[in-house]
């Protein structure tokens, strides 16, 4: 079994709830709310902004040149998304440029964003790394089940086909690849925060679509806790 492989068995849980979220149920039969959708891809765009980032830093600290090339071009693409899918839905829904820089960072995005960076910037150079994953990976998978399920004329298709996409699939492989290989040269300590590093992403992907479907800001001082389960992660 390759890291990956254990890294999918460890998550395999959580990673089954991303799938079955209303938020993706609802995007595959078409009936997401187009103010969900809206807000989401608002906070997804902040969030790709910070990812790229994160990809950018990563890259600094590749240990040879082809795994900066790859991360790099990985960063630039993240842009490019950002500023092509979102651009043409934040265009339909009426998001003006202003309005989006005038929009606040979700709590989830923020902590996610700021959990990546984090990752990259202080520990070694394979648990950034893994942190970095989920989105890749959990991202394809949820765009090939919703791209399997989409109903005819699916008001998000262009969404749809960017993450099931053979494109987007080869980018994902190219990941997985790159992180057998840094796993294969690291220690067993460094292997076992490579896996708490992943899970914990894979927790912030199910809590970032979770907020934005719920279309959650930041929980103000005098609000009731919530009283719902969030999914346990493997530590």
């Amino acid at each position: 079994m390759s890291f990956t492989q254990q890294l999918r068995r460890d998550t395999a849980q959580l990673r089954q709830q991303i799938l079955d979220m209303p938020f993706n149920r609802d995007l595959a039969a078409g009936t997401l709310p187009q103010e969900v959708f809206r807000g989401y891809i608002v906070q997804d765009a902040h969030y790709l902004e910070g990812f790229a980032r994160a990809l950018a830093m990563a890259a600094a600290k590749a240990p040879d040149a082809d795994a900066v090339a790859q991360l790099a071009g990985s960063a630039i693409k993240a842009i490019s998304v950002e500023r092509g899918l979102h651009g043409e839905y934040m265009a339909q829904f009426g998001v003006s440029a202003e309005e989006y820089e005038a929009t606040e960072i979700s709590e989830a995005c923020d902590h996610y964003v700021s959990f990546l960076l984090r990752m990259v910037a202080t520990d070694d150079f394979a648990v950034g790394l893994t942190a970095l994953l989920p989105c890749f990976w959990i991202y394809h998978e949820v765009g090939q089940k919703i791209a399997a399920e989409a109903v005819p004329g699916n008001r998000y298709q262009a969404w749809i086909d960017t993450y099931a996409s053979e494109d987007f699939a080869d980018g994902v492989q190219r990941m997985l690849e790159l992180i057998d290989r840094t796993a294969a040269a690291s220690s067993d300590a460094t292997r076992a925060r490579m896996q708490r590093s992943f899970a914990r992403s894979c927790w912030h992907e199910w809590h970032f679509w979770d907020s934005a479907y719920h279309m959650r800001g930041w929980l103000a001082p005098d609000a009731e806790p919530s009283a719902k389960r969030m999914p346990a992660i493997a530590e």
